[in-house]
């Protein structure tokens, strides 16, 4: 490594106290997915920071994201505005950088606070998924600024409030990047031990919307089809896929329906999410689906109807993916920190980008746990770590020659 090199991944440990600050004072600003006030809030002091960097920066407004109700009617829910930063675009080797500001916390949420548990471990709201990462993130692209090989490199990157509920309206913006660019480095948590991720399980969420009969439980109680046992038996159809196919599980979420015990209720909205191993996954999948919603509908009095589908096809690493992947480990040997790889069952941005065609590594973040608990916590000494091995990487893929990207930057 040489001398400057050293020197700027160095500044990196000298920057270990303000992060430790930073990530406190960011972790106070509520910024639930729903909390427009606090994303809005939160998203004005990224800009700053990214425009201390010399990056054009932009906001991007999202369209609202659809949902079905506890009544089977479609609503929709503002999403707070993308945060866009762009540099160097017309370089030839161009690395997008995602990660979102959103959190699973509302601002009633009883975890609000952080809590100092040890002199090397924060708890807080969103200090690990992902404003940690955020924080990484920064650093890293702070450090390659300081460096000669940031002339040779160009970078974009995405913020986006909406990746804790599917990430459904940043998508097309996630699509678009995955276009412009050759490699994506992205920064949620690292496992728990300090593992990132391989290959990660697709998903999909679905509602099922079943309607009834509504009657009187006593005096025309034989008049009533109740919806709430089709959506039992439909249920126990879903939960059969559970020892149908390796790799695939149905999880039952939610049920909405029902009523005064003495009404025959006329409405049920089942909510399941499936994860899928492989991509055939999702064929087999809907075909049991459908099955199992003809056999409903066959009920006299009885309709049933899905909502919903597959939005995060499974991950797994293709051949650019893997030098992708061999170049993290290189850099982790070099700064004598071992990287090791591990499979997920969880979803994130990363399925699909990959899925649009672009190489990523998604666990760039620090090291932490307990995730959407009011137990979540960061390694706090992994916050330099983590952003010293990103920054190397951008450093190792500026000394790449990069294709030409396939659309220019609009």
């Amino acid at each position: 490594m040489s001398d400057s090199r050293a020197a700027i991944l160095d500044w990196i440990d000298q920057q270990a106290p303000s992060m430790r600050q930073k990530l406190t004072d960011w972790a106070h600003i509520n910024t639930g997915s729903g909390n427009l006030a606090g994303l809005d809030h939160f998203r004005r002091m990224l800009r700053l920071e990214f425009s201390r960097l010399g990056a054009q920066v932009s906001e991007i407004e999202l369209p609202p994201m659809e949902s079905i109700d506890a009544r089977g009617a479609t609503a929709r829910q503002a999403v707070g505005a993308a945060l866009c930063a762009v540099k160097r675009p017309e370089a030839k080797q161009r690395v997008f950088l995602c990660i979102h500001m959103d959190t699973v916390y509302p601002p009633d949420h009883a975890f609000q606070t952080c809590t100092l548990l040890d002199a090397n471990t924060l708890r807080g709201p969103g200090v690990a998924d992902a404003k940690g990462g955020l924080l990484v993130m920064l650093t890293a692209l702070a450090a390659l600024e300081r460096s000669s090989a940031a002339a040779k490199i160009g970078w974009e990157v995405l913020i986006n409030s909406d990746e804790e509920i599917g990430s459904m309206s940043s998508l097309l913006l996630l699509e678009a990047a995955a276009k412009r660019n050759q490699v994506g480095l992205l920064f949620e948590p690292a496992m728990a031990d300090g593992s990132l991720v391989e290959r990660r399980k697709g998903s999909g969420s679905f509602s099922a919307i079943v309607h009834g009969r509504a009657a009187h439980a006593g005096r025309d109680f034989h008049h009533g089809r109740s919806a709430m046992v089709a959506a039992a038996k439909l249920i126990l159809g879903l939960d059969h896929l559970n020892r149908e196919r390796p790799g695939v599980t149905v999880n039952i979420g939610r049920i909405d329906g029902g009523g005064p015990s003495n009404v025959v209720p006329d409405l049920a909205v089942v909510r399941f999410n499936v994860r899928t191993t492989l991509a055939e996954d999702e064929t087999f999948v809907l075909a049991h689906v459908r099955k199992c919603l003809e056999e409903i509908n066959c009920q006299d009095g009885i309709r049933a109807e899905l909502h919903g589908g597959f939005t995060s096809p499974p991950k797994i690493p293709d051949s650019a993916a893997r030098r992708l992947m061999d170049l993290i480990t290189g850099c982790g040997r070099e700064l004598n920190m071992p990287i090791q790889w591990k499979d997920s069952g969880g979803t994130c941005d990363g399925n699909k980008l990959a899925a649009a065609g672009l190489p990523n590594v998604d666990t760039l973040g620090p090291c932490g746990g307990n995730l959407h608990s009011s137990e979540e916590f960061v390694v706090l000494d992994s916050l330099p770590q983590r952003a010293k091995l990103a920054a190397l990487a951008l450093m190792r893929l500026a000394e790449e020659e990069g294709e030409p990207p396939s659309r220019p930057f609009p």
